[in-house]
Order: structure tokens, then sequence, then C-alpha cells
């Protein structure tokens, strides 16, 4: 059963999956996630929050700890400052990740540049960004000038603090010629 603040709760992912337009007012659900993707909701009631309301919603302590990432709709990332404001009411604003980090890292998946809030990421946290079907697609980190390129693990922990920009590509495992 429904409680009358679940139904006053205005859910953004279901929303704009669904095609409907976002109400000008609060509150509204988002969805925080970590650094290997898992998310839960959260209820935030300002429209325009900062970074601070950000991670205050999504129960970290203390924020000054703390960087949170907005996942914007082609599925980069952007970090917010804790100052800064996003636009809850702008189509396809609805999902945030955070990092107990001080620090973010820059890297390039698919020839496309991405910054991330954690020391390390895995393979499949590489797959999943890369939207990549998780069974059949493998993840290579580049090296360009040093041999073949590294095939990297599912479970593996790439160190994303090591001096220059990492650059890592998906493709199909293996392929069955007929």
């Amino acid at each position: 059963m429904q409680t009358q603040t679940d139904v006053d709760v205005f859910d953004l992912q279901g929303s704009v999956s669904k095609g409907q337009p976002v109400r000008d007012h609060g509150p509204y659900r988002v969805s925080f996630g970590n650094e290997v993707l898992e998310y839960h909701p959260a209820v935030i009631d300002d429209p325009v929050p900062t970074g601070r309301q950000l991670l205050e919603a999504a129960g970290v302590r203390p924020v000054i700890d703390f960087t949170v990432f907005q996942v914007l709709n082609n599925g980069m990332l952007e970090q917010l400052r804790q100052d800064e404001t996003t636009d809850l009411r702008s189509s396809g604003v609805e999902k945030f990740l955070i990092f107990r980090s001080d620090a973010s890292y820059r890297f390039v998946l698919d020839d496309r540049e991405f910054e991330w809030g954690a020391k390390f990421i895995t393979g499949l946290t590489l797959k999943k960004l890369a939207g990549v079907d998780l069974t059949t697609y493998g993840v290579w980190q580049e090296t360009r000038g040093a041999g073949e390129d590294r095939p990297i693990g599912d479970a593996e922990l790439i160190d994303m603090s090591k001096p220059g920009v990492e650059r890592f590509f998906t493709g199909l495992k293996s392929t069955t010629e007929g």
C-alpha cells in the first residue's frame, strides 16, 4: 500500500522513461549510485539542488568527504561542486554517482572521455559505463607503444591514480567465423 508521501513523490526516472514531462515542484525521487553502479532511491524536495543538498539526500556524512557526479542522458558523467546546482526539472536529470573522494580521474572509454570519482574502477564497471552486453563483450586497456592491449577482467581493479589518462575500449570477447 502506498502512503500519502509515496503518492506525492514525483519519480523522475519513471517519468523520463515514459516520456512524461517533469513537474515544477518536488519532492522528487532520484537515484544515487556508487563506484560499482549500484543504485538506490532517495527523495529531494528542491527542484534545483546544490551538490551539497544531493549529498545530504544521499545520506552521506560528512558531506565534505564526498563528491557527486550527475549521470547525463548520453551516459557521460559530470562532476557537481558542492555549491553548484542542477535543475531536476530538466529531462534526464535523475541519476547521480556518489564517491568518498576529494579527487576525480579522467579516462577515455570507446573514444568518450569520462571523469571518475574513485581511485579504482573494475572491468565490469567499465562495461556498464560503455553500455555494452556484459556477457559477450570484454574491455581492454590500450598500451600505446608498449605491445599488445591488455584485457581487463570483470573483477580486476584498475588504479586510476597513475599519471596520464587511462584509455580503454570494448569489443566482442570472441567471434566465430563460418
